[in-house]
């Protein structure tokens, strides 16, 4: 009896094998490795209210790390990028400024279609990452255009305490040994990504509700636009954080230059604001240089913190992430600029 019972486990243990090596990712060139894992095969149930409206959504990244279904990897020419304020967990697909953004190419019949490699905290340090250990595990994948949704995040550069939490959003792999065995295993597991799929498919996470309150943040709300914000900022002296802060983002928007002239793609920039428009010099600061950066390589830049005049209560849930209505209106002024871009 113990014979048989080791024979069937040896013989079990060689089929598990054997499915693993021809079906799994283990001696595939561009396999995830231990990287990307927290971001792969996600299937959330969220319930959010926004403006007092509850909605009740999937929250879905795909085998390759993109927030939506699966697709092909082969058809991605656009590809939109940054944090949290471009991903928009909280935010049902079709009400982000990816999803309006897509609606409005469907509406005009373009054949324009965009794709969400955005993931939460990201700084320009990521989007240098995303090129190392990310896009180049995704076989035939070649976008023309990437866009970078940049500066809300990187307006805290410098900040120990920031910059020790970004390594773990920058950097999308877990630091310790144990961990990234876990992950690689996870990562190339055929059988485990099956199993993954079938609890995705019936047993999807649930996410607690997640309210959203603004009574505090538009209490004495007043917007500042970007005329007030040059008067206020523009040639002023700055302190030694501000200084340090446009170090680290200039070096950064380097690296990423660096990167942009390696894998030959076009690259289009686009600037942030929060819920009252420009009121942190930080900000301002990171769009200026933003600016620069592009005027000086010839990028294209989408200046919204200037073609925003004004954000109205409600248009955002918290300090820097939008509403469905806030998401709406920047769409909406991101879109013609869009695909003027595309047309040339």
């Amino acid at each position: 009896m113990k014979k048989i019972l080791i024979v069937n486990f040896i013989v079990f243990f060689l089929l598990i094998l054997f499915i693993e090596i021809i079906f799994g990712y283990w001696l595939k060139q561009n396999n995830f490795g231990i990287y990307m894992r927290s971001e792969r095969n996600k299937n959330e149930l969220v319930t959010a209210i926004h403006n007092d409206k509850e909605y009740n959504f999937s929250y879905k990244r795909n085998f390759y790390a993109f927030r939506g279904e699966e697709f092909d990897p082969s058809n991605v020419k656009i590809v939109f990028t940054g944090g949290s304020t471009a991903n928009q967990r909280f935010t049902p697909a079709e009400n982000t400024i990816v999803g309006i953004l897509n609606k409005n190419f469907e509406r005009r019949k373009s054949k324009h279609k965009i794709y969400n490699a955005a993931t939460d905290g990201k700084t320009t340090r990521g989007y240098v990452n995303d090129f190392l250990y990310w896009f180049p595990k995704i076989p035939n994948f070649e976008p023309k255009f990437f866009i970078f949704y940049t500066g809300i995040n990187d307006r805290r550069l410098g900040l120990k305490k920031h910059d020790l939490e970004s390594n773990k959003y920058d950097f999308k792999f877990a630091t310790k040994p144990i961990k990234q065995v876990r992950d690689y295993i996870k990562n190339n597991s055929v059988i485990l990504e099956k199993f993954k799929k079938i609890e995705n498919k019936y047993f999807p996470k649930l996410i607690d509700v997640y309210a959203v309150s603004t009574k505090e943040l538009y209490k004495d709300f007043l917007y500042i636009d970007y005329e007030t914000a040059k008067k206020k900022y523009l040639n002023k002296n700055l302190t030694d954080d501000e200084k340090r802060l446009l170090l680290i983002f200039k070096k950064r928007l380097e690296n990423l230059n660096n990167i942009i002239k390696k894998n030959n793609f076009t690259p289009i920039f686009i600037t942030q604001i929060k819920f009252d428009g420009l009121s942190e010099k930080k900000l301002f600061l990171i769009n200026q240089e933003l600016k620069n950066f592009c005027k000086l390589n010839n990028y294209y830049l989408i200046p919204l913190d200037e073609l925003i005049k004004n954000m109205e209560i409600d248009d955002f849930y918290d300090e820097i992430h939008t509403s469905i209505p806030g998401s709406l209106k920047i769409a909406n002024i991101i879109y013609p600029r869009l695909e003027k871009i595309f047309k040339e």
